[in-house]
């Protein structure tokens, strides 16, 4: 279990759900997939709501092993750290597949000024 203050434990947790959510759309289970990005979404409001001590530790993010952790770290960060967020999103628009999609409809969705993460 987390706990509700620990800014790290909550990014770890964060991590988690995200590669675990890629996970199971890898393995074709949209509804353990969901259940993930539910936990995700609910984990980013956790940090959030710390301002930004919560948006700081989810920084350390954008350096993660995998690229589906650092593209759903980078559009959560957009509002808040932009040009680091867009550099994260930029590089991994360049590969294919569904990371790379995800990444440019970030970055799509911000120009578009439709973007809404995380809200001012």
């Amino acid at each position: 279990m987390v706990k509700r203050t620990d800014p790290n434990a909550l990014v770890a947790q964060f991590a988690e759900d995200v590669a675990q959510q890629t996970d199971a759309i890898w393995r074709g289970d949209h509804k353990t997939g969901n259940k993930h990005a539910k936990r995700y979404i609910a984990t980013f409001g956790k940090l959030r709501a710390m301002g930004d001590v919560g948006r700081d530790a989810l920084c350390v993010l954008l350096a993660h092993e995998r690229p589906d952790v650092r593209v759903m770290a980078a559009a959560y960060l957009l509002r808040y750290r932009t040009a680091e967020a867009l550099d994260v999103l930029r590089e991994a628009a360049k590969g294919s597949g569904l990371i790379a999609f995800e990444a440019s409809q970030a970055i799509k969705r911000w120009e578009e000024k439709t973007w809404g993460l995380d809200p001012a």
